[in-house]
């Protein structure tokens, strides 16, 4: 009799907090969100050195599929680019490249527990701005000057996994975005196709977002 009882009281207990977690993961949630990127571009040659320090934020609209799942839509602005630092024979200094874009992912959801999720999708993005500058002595080529939008490519894709905290209002997380494009076009000097910048986008960013519903 014991141990029925024992049984009855966690078997109760599972489905109090299974409903729980229904409930609380069931509802449409739409807000805003924004936060830090640390990007780069990723080559052969990576070098965490090469970090850029940027921003993110935009809109997003959760919409679950059951207590476990949801799909997720986002709409943002988001910097990208990476800092290059070159010292050789015929230049020392540093370059920067920034890019700027209309980023649109969408998410997979699996809610862990009540707050915890894991999601992942894939992005598209728009290149808005794409700027180069260089801070450097005895160079011959002057990044800043021989580059332009039209060197880049305007369209970027690529595909991104997360770890987030959401609780009634308030969310916050870490997201890593791999682009599956070159950033640079494909030039041709000599008689030899290069390109540059010959690099994909890589970032890191940590976010919060607030519901509004």
């Amino acid at each position: 009799m014991k141990n029925s009882k024992i049984m009855i009281a966690i078997v109760l207990l599972v489905s109090i907090s299974q409903i729980a977690l229904a409930q609380d993961n069931s509802k449409l949630k739409f807000g805003f969100k924004g936060g830090v990127n640390f990007s780069n571009l990723y080559t052969e040659d990576v070098d965490d050195n090469n970090v850029l320090t940027g921003f993110n934020f935009g809109v997003f609209a959760k919409l679950p599929i059951t207590q476990s799942f949801a799909i997720q839509p986002e709409f943002l602005y988001t910097t990208k680019g990476a800092k290059l630092t070159y010292n050789n024979s015929l230049a020392n200094g540093t370059a920067k490249f920034r890019l700027n874009y209309i980023e649109l992912p969408v998410f997979l959801v699996v809610n862990l527990t009540k707050n915890f999720n894991i999601h992942a999708g894939p992005y598209v993005a728009y290149l808005v701005d794409g700027k180069a500058t260089n801070d450097s002595q005895g160079t011959l080529f002057d990044y800043q000057n021989n580059l332009s939008n039209d060197d880049y490519n305007k369209f970027d894709s690529g595909l991104a996994v997360g770890l987030g905290f959401d609780s009634d209002n308030i969310g916050f997380g870490v997201r890593y975005n791999y682009g599956l494009q070159k950033v640079g076009k494909e030039r041709n000097f000599g008689g030899t196709n290069y390109t540059f910048p010959d690099g994909k986008n890589s970032v890191i960013n940590l976010y919060l977002s607030f519901s509004i519903l």
